[in-house]
């Protein structure tokens, strides 16, 4: 009786909290709609298919540069050299191009893989932290790629027709970016992987609790392999149709990428902590960020603006998140 009067048990979550949480998309889908709304306000030209076509054009290998993002934040990692695996990848790809593009897109995803596995290697096998590790690997595929600039890739800066078809051309009257065909395959093969297999299973287990999947008899170090070789691989693919949409190819290509792919991956709502998120929510992420750049651009800002808006974004959703969880 007294329970009766009393009323339901308080949760101590805010109701608001409680509502964000349990209709993550709808809320990443409002922000979405209302960015693309005042956007069109400030420019109109904005609200046709080639203002859009352009958002998408950098949205899609950003997009899926924080798939890697993603994978790696569900076991708790992060990877700081996406942008120079994405960079390699491309000088690569470039310096191939003249053997056909199936030999050229097939060596700049095997750069990816390859450093990707050699982060997993060092996170998993020898324990070093995944900031320490893709950091280092970060710089050193900077001062390798630099040297290799001037010797063996020299004069390799030119993408073939093929890969920049794939990264900068359209169709449907120059109105869908064929880099939007390679999203949206990816991002199919990615949610179906997070959530059908499992390996997708084992992320989040082992980004939840890691002590409890290896007690359960699982080798740690081979889910985080595995991981990194993937986020290698769409960082490589990601730096590929960088390289497509830009024409050409520098030791800056895919730097300025590294803050927003982990701002896209926590947008979605994915923990830097592990063991939640969704490839979903990332989309939209790197949508919404398509448009803030968008936005940005029509408002004469530089790149220096954008870096410190991505990064207020972190802060103000990791205090959110925290504000969310903390209280649940």
């Amino acid at each position: 009786m007294t329970d009766a009067l009393l009323g339901p048990e308080p949760t101590g979550r805010p109701t608001w909290g409680m509502w964000v949480s349990d209709h993550p998309q709808l809320v990443l889908g409002s922000v979405l709609v209302l960015l693309v709304v005042v956007t069109g306000i400030i420019e109109p030209r904005y609200l046709t298919f080639s203002g859009l076509r352009n958002t998408v054009l950098l949205a899609a290998p950003l997009g899926i540069m924080a798939g890697a993002q993603t994978i790696l934040m569900l076991t708790g990692g992060i990877d700081l050299s996406v942008g120079m695996i994405a960079t390699a990848a491309a000088y690569v790809a470039a310096n191939q191009s003249p053997s056909g593009a199936a030999i050229a897109i097939t060596a700049g995803l095997l750069v990816g893989v390859a450093a990707g596995t050699v982060n997993g290697i060092g996170v998993g096998l020898f324990r070093v932290n995944p900031l320490i590790m893709t950091l280092a690997m970060s710089a050193i595929l900077l001062g390798l790629f630099t040297a290799l600039s001037f010797t063996v890739l020299q004069g390799s800066t030119t993408v073939g027709r093929l890969i920049s078809t794939l990264g900068g051309g359209s169709f449907l009257g120059n109105r869908i970016p064929y880099n939007a065909l390679v999203w949206g395959g990816v991002s199919l093969l990615v949610i179906y992987g997070l959530r059908r297999t499992g390996l997708g299973r084992l992320l989040y287990a082992v980004g939840d609790n890691p002590t409890a999947v290896r007690l359960a008899g699982v080798r740690l170090w081979q889910v985080h392999l595995a991981a990194y070789a993937i986020a290698g691989l769409l960082a490589a693919l990601a730096g590929i149709l960088l390289a497509g949409r830009t024409g050409a190819v520098d030791l800056q290509l895919g730097v300025n990428f590294v803050l927003p792919s982990v701002a896209a991956a926590v947008i979605g709502g994915t923990s830097i902590f592990g063991g939640i998120g969704t490839y979903s929510g990332t989309i939209f992420g790197a949508l919404i960020l398509g448009v803030l750049a968008t936005m940005m651009t029509f408002l004469d800002a530089g790149q220096a603006i954008q870096q410190i808006v991505y990064g207020s974004i972190l802060l103000g959703l990791a205090w959110l998140y925290a504000r969310v969880t903390s209280s649940s």
